[in-house]
């Protein structure tokens, strides 16, 4: 059941990902898939809706005869979700459609709705007795799509309310981001090759950066971003899960509370950043125009920007900084990671002051294109010693001949079967909310620091570059 059915998200990336899944034949059968949502959907209406959108964003072009089977799965309720009793007449319909296919009984739901319905529709939920208890008879689970509140305190509510229905192994918290094929293969580089291990430590490593650049504005979605803002919306949870990956001791299995548990000591680690602090380390910008987009309040002081400086204080990372930025109307869609290397004493290869040679810099890149690559230095060939940085470059199109999986494939498919590795769970939700909660709390301040304007098109103010600059970094090209 997806809440939400005939929402945006369900049509640009639900939808589209459940009919490639069916193409692989991963999904279970039988299955049905219902649409909750306001819109006067018949069933057929909803197909056509489907159909429109897995036309326009799925990766794979629509095959007549799948698409055929796929959409004699899809249903559609209408309801409108945000009255008291939204769910009275979804039961009638869920009993009718799981007799007629043969289903057990088994139901996730997808809560693609905004943040304020959450807690309305778990209420709902559990008055209509639709999830029965979760030792016996057919299971139920519960997909949450951030942001998980907008602040600890709201955090914590939605976090309780779920409880109260759901137990935590049945809950999902969703982060897109942790479904990309190239966040996930943070680990493998990491653990599964025996040179970069040990180097991913303050011996080797000068400083890391984290970049997830937007090309476009806010678009349609001002009643949420206005509220919103980058630091809410990119980094509480995109910024912060691929900052935890980067930096997380080994597990000692990839058990999902294993992993969740070495992802969630790094967060806990983060030098806190409140009062005088925060204007010393976080840069807010609003790109030029913001004020003028459709539904934003002219008087907006909502950041489209972010850049810090963070410290991760254990023996691992101690004095290591790590730059995070993010914004909208910047000059590419991009994410990457990049890790820097000390620079190599000055002898041997390295004396020329004015010319030292370039740090070595593991570069992975999360989008579009997927890969990474590792930049040495090299001889140029020719009777002279002069060096040179070269790239040793990996692309996961060109190694693999296939195009990555979309990150709600991977996901819907760990839900299914019950696998929680690349959810967010209860506390690491809360401890993230924890550490970005005073800095929100400082912008609130009068005398808070003020948010500087950028030019759409550039990598965001001047002020960033001051950040990073004032201890001898610079950004490098993403």
């Amino acid at each position: 059941m997806i809440f939400g059915g005939g929402g945006d998200l369900t049509r640009r990336k639900l939808l589209p990902a459940l009919y490639n899944l069916h193409v692989d034949r991963q999904l279970p059968s039988p299955l049905a898939i219902v649409g909750v949502g306001r819109k006067d959907f018949t069933d057929d209406a909803y197909r056509q809706f489907a159909r429109e959108g897995v036309q326009e964003h799925s990766r794979r072009p629509i095959d007549q005869a799948v698409w055929s089977d796929f959409a004699a799965r899809l249903f559609f309720v209408k309801s409108d979700l945000g009255e008291p009793n939204a769910l009275t007449s979804l039961g009638a319909r869920l009993d009718t459609i799981e007799h007629e296919r043969g289903l057990p009984g088994n139901r996730v739901y997808y809560l693609a709705i905004p943040p304020d319905l959450i807690v309305p529709i778990i209420d709902q939920l559990k008055r209509a007795r639709f999830i029965g208890p979760s030792d016996r008879g057919p299971y139920a689970r519960v997909i949450v799509e951030k942001p998980v509140g907008s602040d600890l305190e709201s955090a914590r509510r939605t976090n309780d309310a779920v409880a109260q229905v759901f137990e935590e192994r049945q809950t999902f918290r969703i982060d897109h981001y942790l479904g990309k094929e190239t966040v996930q293969n943070i680990l493998v580089l990491r653990f599964a090759n025996s040179f970069f291990e040990p180097f991913f430590n303050q011996k080797y490593i000068d400083h890391v950066q984290i970049t997830v650049a937007e090309e476009e504005g806010i678009g349609g979605r001002a009643s949420y971003y206005d509220h919103a803002g980058a630091l809410r919306d990119i980094v509480q949870n995109h910024l912060l899960q691929v900052l935890a990956l980067v930096a997380m001791e080994p597990p000692f299995s990839l058990d999902a509370d294993v992993v969740r548990d070495e992802k969630l000591e790094v967060i806990y680690a983060l030098r806190p950043l409140a009062g005088d602090s925060v204007d010393g380390h976080v840069v807010r910008a609003q790109y030029e125009g913001y004020l003028q987009e459709p539904g934003v309040d002219p008087q907006s002081r909502t950041e489209t920007y972010v850049a810090l400086q963070v410290f991760i204080d254990n023996w691992r990372w101690a004095g290591v900084p790590f730059f995070m930025r993010t914004g909208k109307r910047l000059p590419k869609r991009a994410s990457e990671v990049l890790v820097q290397f000390k620079e190599v004493p000055p002898v041997l290869f390295n004396r020329d002051v004015k010319r030292p040679l370039e740090p070595n810099v593991l570069a992975i890149r999360i989008q579009p294109d997927e890969g990474f690559a590792l930049r040495i230095s090299s001889k140029v060939p020719g009777a002279g010693l002069t060096v040179t940085p070269v790239d040793m470059d990996f692309d996961y199109c060109s190694a693999f001949r296939a195009t990555s999986p979309e990150a709600y494939e991977r996901l819907i498919l760990d839900v299914l079967a019950g696998d929680a590795t690349l959810f967010m769970r209860r506390d690491a939700v809360e401890a993230a909310w924890r550490w970005v909660t005073p800095i929100l709390e400082r912008w609130s301040e009068p005398g808070a620091s003020p948010v500087v304007p950028y030019g759409p098109g550039t990598w965001g103010p001047p002020e960033a570059d001051r950040l990073i600059g004032a201890v001898g970094r610079t950004w490098r090209p993403v």
